[in-house]
């Protein structure tokens, strides 16, 4: 048995933000994917997966149980699953910032979830706040905090735009063009992040005052630039302000750029070849990248392995 294919997200622009309420950009990332599986696998991941689902079951029950009228699943079935062996197979990157339990809620919600909202239903505003609500509790158990996003782009597959914690729409992003010079791009730092520190250092900044107005005055507001651009398709401003929000997060986040990466990202910004931001909660994983000029943004960057993801 083998269930249908989840794939992993990017958040293009809105980390940390999104907490409080910037605009954000959401894309479901093809390259990687994870699927329920219950094949006898004996391996040391299929079984520490296994194991891991155990723990979520019983968290699933608890939720259930405190929350009916959110969300009920077929917890006998999913149980049974479990005991005999199932586990999620998934290439997604763990600590990567690119959704790998979203993907495991998503699975989980698709195959177990009673009532559950289909991605063929009129997907209204409604439906979306509801899902991501779900999603949101679920996820809890593997982050401590989680706005259920990821888990709801791997579910849905489609580039879902954030407008505030509670107003979200599903959209259409420009065309890729694959010849195209501009480019996102991933820049893997070697280093798993675990995103519940993180967020508890964001947490704690915003008892600063400066800290909350370089947040509004600055980062949300180059955050919705950045968004507005890249869905206008108005690439020049898009770097403009991908630029300022880089120099606004070397200055604010140092804690979640891994020490290493703070001369290149610096690099960046002084040469124009590529700005970085975070993808995801930072600490490690990827870092996101994104360049005018993909030739030029390998070259300065020989010494990494760059992913892209969207070229235009």
């Amino acid at each position: 048995m083998k269930g249908p294919l989840f794939y992993s997200k990017i958040l293009l622009f809105g980390e940390y933000g999104i907490i409080k309420d910037s605009k954000g950009l959401s894309i479901p990332y093809n390259f990687y994917n994870g699927a329920l599986k219950s094949d006898g696998n004996s391996s040391d991941d299929a079984i520490k997966s296994n194991q891991n689902l155990g723990r979520f079951v019983s968290y699933l029950g608890k939720l259930q149980s405190e929350q009916p009228e959110l969300v009920t699943f077929d917890l006998a079935a999913l149980q049974n699953d479990v005991a005999s062996g199932m586990y999620f197979d998934s290439s997604i990157p763990q600590g990567y910032g690119v959704g790998s339990s979203g993907a495991l809620v998503a699975a989980i919600y698709d195959k177990y979830a009673q009532n559950k909202i289909t991605v063929l239903e009129n997907l209204t505003r409604e439906k979306l706040l509801q899902l991501k609500t779900i999603f949101g509790q679920m996820e809890s158990f593997f982050h401590g905090k989680s706005s259920g996003l990821d888990p709801l782009n791997s579910y849905l597959s489609i580039p879902i735009l954030i407008n505030s914690q509670d107003n979200i729409e599903a959209t259409g992003i420009p065309t890729q063009s694959l010849n195209g010079k501009g480019a996102v791009f991933l820049l893997d730092s070697g280093i798993v992040g675990e995103t519940a520190p993180m967020v508890n250092i964001f947490m704690e900044n915003l008892k600063d005052q400066g800290f909350r107005t370089m947040l509004k005055t600055q980062f949300i507001k180059h955050t919705d630039a950045c968004v507005e651009n890249f869905l206008g398709g108005d690439m020049k401003s898009l770097f403009e302000n991908t630029k300022k929000l880089s120099k606004v997060v070397l200055s604010n986040f140092k804690p979640m750029i891994p020490e290493q990466f703070h001369g290149i990202w610096q690099k960046g910004i002084d040469t124009n070849d590529y700005y970085l931001k975070l993808c995801g909660s930072g600490g490690g994983g990827y870092i996101l990248g994104f360049t005018e000029d993909l030739e030029k943004a390998k070259l300065s960057l020989k010494d990494y392995k760059l992913e892209v993801v969207y070229q235009f």
